[in-house]
């Protein structure tokens, strides 16, 4: 008898629904049991249950849990250590069925569209795997191939992690995190957007088209679909591999690195979401950024942006009522002062590099094991007596792409006056002038 795809396809949610479920839920009656009767180390426990229920998953809801460990003020300390050792280890599509994927995504006779095709993966992550091949012509190129049904898995995986999140919730009420888990959620389901993804190269291509030092790949249409996204392959090196550099490359790595972030959040309302190691490599001995993967990019309101250059003059000032306005723009509401206060302990962790008017580490001093551990156990400690504070979902992965450019920083110990590379991306900033230029380049890059 014949096999009912759509009967499999069926079949695989439920027990993808099922085995997801039954690790969450898991996870919240340990975290629960431990609420009742524990003592001692009971976020430690707590975390330590959850990184097991996790470790033993697969897919979109590792992911979450991936970005969830970046942001070490939205979880507790012990959270996100544990969170932060999770490994996606994503079981990578064999050859055979690799065929299959691309036929069902160009047609039975795909292969001549391609001089070379690598039938292994070169990478393989969370929602998808990318192949090298070659163009008719020989250029090289880099095929990232979606793995079946990821829409589903993601609306099964978000599902039960809402219902898990509305547990962690109860227990731990200093922070209400409904908009973070509804901003992950949208974020996620945009990375299964190749289509947008496509845009989004093509306008940050188009923002650096004058740079020599920061290439972005550039996509082949007739050989892309929604679940299908064939670019240029760009080759370099990771940045884990520039550590030994001399201080001179390993600083000008951090420069094209901070540009590579900021100034298109300044100049455009944009920014990459996810500034993981894999996500960009250097070519040249360093001299040259090669950013990469553009499933997770933010467009902000110019209204956001402005209040990220409200705070840094506020700080730079000591304007109080500046601080609590550009948190406002932010999306935090209902703020009293002792709010505004623990606010501060975090925002001036990460403005603390472009404050200070002198070449410095991101860290200055403070070992990259404890970097930002020390503020968010204070913001946590803090919001127990003060809170609770709802994380608005702007702030997430603006908060993340800081955290993350400030580890790489640190894995390069690299040496900069942030605060001049700061005030050079200002110039000339308006949030008309931003609104502006954000709406030609969208409508340009087709958004």
């Amino acid at each position: 008898m014949a096999r009912d795809p759509e009967r499999d396809r069926l079949s695989g949610r439920v027990a993808r629904f099922a085995r997801v479920g039954a690790g969450l839920s898991g996870a919240a009656a340990t975290i629960g049991a431990n609420a009742l009767f524990g003592t001692g180390d009971l976020d430690a426990r707590n975390a330590k249950a959850m990184k097991e229920a996790l470790g033993r998953l697969k897919g979109p809801v590792m992911k979450v849990a991936q970005i969830m460990a970046t942001i070490p003020d939205l979880l507790p300390p012990e959270f996100a250590e544990e969170f932060g050792q999770l490994q996606t280890n994503a079981p990578a599509m064999g050859p055979a069925f690799v065929r299959r994927r691309m036929a069902a995504e160009l047609g039975p006779a795909w292969q001549r569209r391609f001089g070379s095709f690598d039938l292994h993966p070169a990478a393989a992550a969370s929602l998808g795997q990318v192949h090298r091949a070659t163009a008719a012509n020989g250029a090289p190129l880099a095929v990232k191939l979606q793995y079946p049904d990821m829409q589903s898995a993601v609306e099964s995986d978000l599902a039960q992690l809402r219902a898990f999140m509305s547990v962690v919730r109860r227990l731990y009420t200093s922070l209400d995190t409904r908009e973070v888990v509804e901003e992950l959620a949208e974020r996620l389901r945009e990375e299964l957007d190749y289509d947008r993804e496509a845009k989004a190269m093509d306008l940050y291509r188009t923002f650096f088209a004058n740079r020599d030092d920061i290439h972005i790949p550039t996509p082949d249409a007739g050989l892309s679909t929604g679940r299908l996204l064939t670019m240029t392959w760009l080759d370099g090196e990771g940045l884990l591999a520039l550590k030994c550099a001399d201080q001179e490359t390993r600083n000008h790595v951090a420069k094209i690195l901070f540009e590579g972030w900021w100034t298109p959040l300044i100049h455009m309302g944009v920014i990459h979401g996810d500034p993981h190691l894999g996500n960009y490599t250097f070519a040249d001995g360093g001299r040259r950024l090669n950013l990469l993967d553009f499933g997770c990019i933010r467009i902000f309101p110019p209204a956001f942006v402005g209040g990220v250059v409200k705070l840094f003059h506020a700080m730079s000032t000591g304007d109080k009522a500046g601080e609590a306005e550009a948190y406002r723009a932010w999306g935090f509401k209902d703020l009293s002062q002792d709010l505004i206060d623990v606010l501060g302990i975090w925002a001036r962790f990460i403005y603390a590099p472009l404050l200070d008017d002198r070449v410095r580490t991101v860290a200055d001093g403070v070992a990259p094991s404890q970097y930002g551990r020390r503020e968010a156990f204070q913001v946590k400690q803090a919001l127990d007596q003060k809170g609770p504070v709802t994380i608005p979902r702007e702030f997430v992965f603006m908060d993340r792409a800081a955290i993350g450019l400030g580890a790489a920083f640190l894995h390069l110990a690299a040496e900069q006056n942030w605060r001049r590379l700061f005030e050079a991306s200002l110039e000339d900033f308006s949030e008309a002038a931003l609104a502006e230029r954000q709406a030609k380049a969208l409508a340009a890059a087709g958004f």
